[in-house]
């Protein structure tokens, strides 16, 4: 018995065994278990924490797109936007109530006083509205069908909630370009341009309808750059107008034209034309700097005006810019990286950068082969440059026969006349003067007779009395039409200028004078710039190829390169491995 109570008690304490082991081995599975359970945990809370994070990024991303989508609304052309105004002050917001908007129109804009400042006001929808315009530069045809479109609407048509203004301007405006404002002085300043505002009662917002229509004339012929063969259709003093010409002749895509505002009470609009892809930048943003800081109340003068705020000419007689009234010549400078300038209401376009040698070009020598138009270009030449020096030699070798040359035996003169050989050139100098402004004043029916009593009438009976002495008038005559051959209008007065210094320093100081004024009248023209390009290039500083450029008329095969005084982004015009229009090796 004792033996089976011991092997119960041996087996109990073998069970108790095991089970203090099993148990040990439970704890620690446990233990185990519930340290993967916090491990899982910890993973699933980092994964959570993860998805958080994850979930605020799309959040601030889903924002960001929303503000750039916004942003790109508000930018976005054609869209319903006053972002253009910028921070309007209070001062100067639209009233929100249409019978103060109309006093507010009686102060600023003349309504009840000018007779063509108007206004119609209309109820479209149930909506009160207003419609400003300039009764001389209204569009009846536009306004009238937006009217006719306006006027089928019912109340049921806006929505409620929703804004009027908005959906006039999304749905029933029928107009191509319409633009928001929240300025009264926008909105004013654009009526004044000659734009209709559309005002809707309730909002603090009007629209501006483009249905404008200028006084114009259709494109006429150049008058001072005429041509024999060649287009005849020249600038007008409409900015749209001249801007199409260009564009129809230079189809390309990066043409550029910057509008801008001169004037604080004309408000002249001012478009700066460039290539993009060949002008230079730093041009365009000179001019553009140049352009913007001009303070003054207006230019109604034009392209002159704005030369003389832009272009320091002081008193200096020779042009800094060139003028052209010809589409065909500016579409040529742009393609050749020059940048050009259009003023409303000037029937010429401005040409940047100039030299003295570009003033002395002509379309006609463009228009014959490359053989007739060097000669017309030597002729010409030969013409300025007798306008130029021709009577101060004269003078010279009249008054001293000893420095005449044998091979000049023609020049001088047997007998002087009644009065003093310098003062007969500068009665006749005058005399030529007061022709051509007389010209200019007179009726044009009236111009061949007047040009006939003043020249044959007056110069016959100023010889015969002897006043005068044929040679005076002979070589007075051959400078005159040397003037008048400079294609440069304002190069042909300088030059005229010039020639008066010239014959009053051959006058007082013989020979030594003569050569000493050309001398520093030459220096003063190499010293001189136009928007930092030297005046005399390329003879000072020197370009043989450009020289020659100017010398002769090339094929144009032969003109690959465009003038490096333009600073051009792309110096080449034809793509290489071509020549003449043919195939073929580079040049």
């Amino acid at each position: 018995m004792h033996e089976g109570r011991d092997w119960e008690r041996g087996a109990d304490e073998d069970r108790g065994d095991e089970n203090r082991v099993w148990d040990q081995r439970t704890d620690g599975d446990r233990g185990q278990e519930r340290r993967r359970e916090i491990d899982e945990e910890r993973g699933r809370g980092k994964q959570r924490g993860r998805e958080r994070d994850n979930e605020r990024a799309e959040r601030h991303k889903g924002h960001a797109q929303d503000g750039r989508r916004e942003e790109d609304a508000k930018a976005e052309p054609g869209s319903f936007s006053a972002g253009g105004d910028g921070e309007v002050k209070p001062e100067d917001r639209i009233p929100d109530r249409i019978d103060e908007w109309l006093e507010k129109l009686k102060k600023e804009s003349g309504l009840d006083t000018s007779f063509d400042v108007q206004v119609r006001q209309m109820t479209f929808g149930h909506k009160r509205t207003g419609i400003l315009f300039l009764s001389p530069f209204a569009k009846d045809t536009a306004l009238t069908e937006i009217l006719k479109r306006l006027s089928q609407l019912d109340p049921e048509s806006f929505r409620h909630g929703s804004s009027a203004l908005k959906t006039f301007f999304e749905f029933y405006l029928p107009a191509i370009q319409v633009t928001v404002t929240r300025s009264m002085s926008k909105l004013i300043e654009e009526v004044m341009i000659g734009n209709t505002a559309f005002y809707v009662d309730g909002e603090s917002a009007a629209l501006i309808i483009d249905a404008k229509q200028y006084p114009a004339r259709t494109p006429d012929e150049p008058v001072l750059e005429k041509v024999v063969r060649g287009s005849k259709d020249g600038f007008t003093e409409t900015l749209l107008t001249n801007v199409a010409l260009i564009r129809r002749r230079l189809r390309d895509p990066h043409l550029r034209f910057e509008i801008l505002k001169v004037g604080t009470r004309t408000q002249t609009d001012v478009a700066i034309g460039y290539v993009e892809d060949i002008a230079d930048a730093k041009l365009v943003e000179a001019l553009r700097d140049k352009i913007q800081a001009v303070n003054i109340d207006g230019i109604p003068l034009g392209d002159k005006q704005l030369e003389e705020m832009t272009v320091k000419t002081d008193w200096n007689p020779f042009p800094l810019v060139r003028y052209s009234e010809r589409p065909d010549v500016v579409a040529s400078h742009l393609m050749n990286g020059s940048v050009t300038v259009v003023v409303d209401t000037s029937p010429s376009v401005i040409l940047l950068p100039t030299t003295f040698f570009d003033l002395v070009q002509h379309a006609e020598e463009n228009r014959q082969n490359a053989f007739i138009g060097t000669y017309l270009r030597w002729v010409r030449f030969f013409g300025i440059l007798s306008s130029i020096f021709l009577l101060p030699l004269w003078f010279l070798f009249a008054e001293n026969p000893e420095l005449r040359p044998h091979w000049l035996w023609f020049l001088g003169a047997d007998k002087t006349g009644d009065l003093p050989l310098i003062l007969q050139f500068l009665m006749v100098e005058i005399g030529v003067d007061l022709m051509r402004l007389a010209a200019v004043h007179t009726p044009s029916p009236l111009v061949t007779a007047m040009s006939l009593v003043s020249a044959i009438l007056v110069g016959d009976i100023a010889v015969k009395t002897g006043l005068f002495i044929n040679e005076v008038i002979l070589y007075m005559a051959v400078a005159a039409i040397g003037m008048f051959a400079t294609p440069s209008y304002e190069l042909g007065l300088a030059n005229r200028i010039v020639r008066l210094v010239l014959l009053l320093a051959a006058f007082a100081f013989q020979a030594p004078g003569l050569v000493v004024a050309a001398t520093v009248i030459f220096i003063w023209l190499a010293l001189t710039r136009s928007f930092n390009s030297p005046y005399l290039w390329p003879l000072i500083p020197f370009n043989a190829g450009a020289m020659l450029a100017i010398l002769l008329r090339r094929p144009l095969p032969k003109n690959r390169y465009r003038p490096s005084i333009n600073r051009p982004k792309q110096n080449r015009k034809q793509p290489f491995g071509h020549r003449g229009g043919e195939a073929g090796a580079g040049s």
